[in-house]
């Protein structure tokens, strides 16, 4: 039910706070590169082959992308804060990484 509440009404860096602890799979504070190709690998099999064609890369090129660009001190390792600013500050990485607001689609599904 947090979740839920968090994701619905937080604040956007609560919704961040709690992107990264579902993303930190072991736990351990950071996010390290595999950890980050396996959440863009995740992605892209959620957004479908014909989201990601347009788009001409593949799901290591894109998180080898993310993950420089949330580094911020190039230690090999993505902490909760960095996390946070990187995607306050780039609505890129927000869209990509944060979670998502419910929407209709075209057959009115809430997606």
């Amino acid at each position: 039910m947090l979740a839920i509440d968090v994701t619905s009404s937080g604040t956007p860096e609560e919704k961040l706070n709690w992107a990264f602890s579902m993303y930190d799979v072991d736990g351990n504070g950071w996010i390290d590169q595999p950890e980050m190709t396996k959440i863009v690998r995740s992605i892209f099999c959620m957004m479908g082959p014909v989201e990601m064609v347009e788009k001409l890369e593949t799901p290591e090129q894109r998180a080898e992308d993310v993950f420089q660009r949330m580094d911020l001190n190039s230690d090999g390792r993505v902490t909760r804060e960095e996390f946070v600013q990187s995607c306050l500050e780039d609505s890129n990485l927000q869209d990509f990484l944060g979670p998502q607001k419910c929407r209709k689609s075209a057959a009115g599904l809430i997606i």
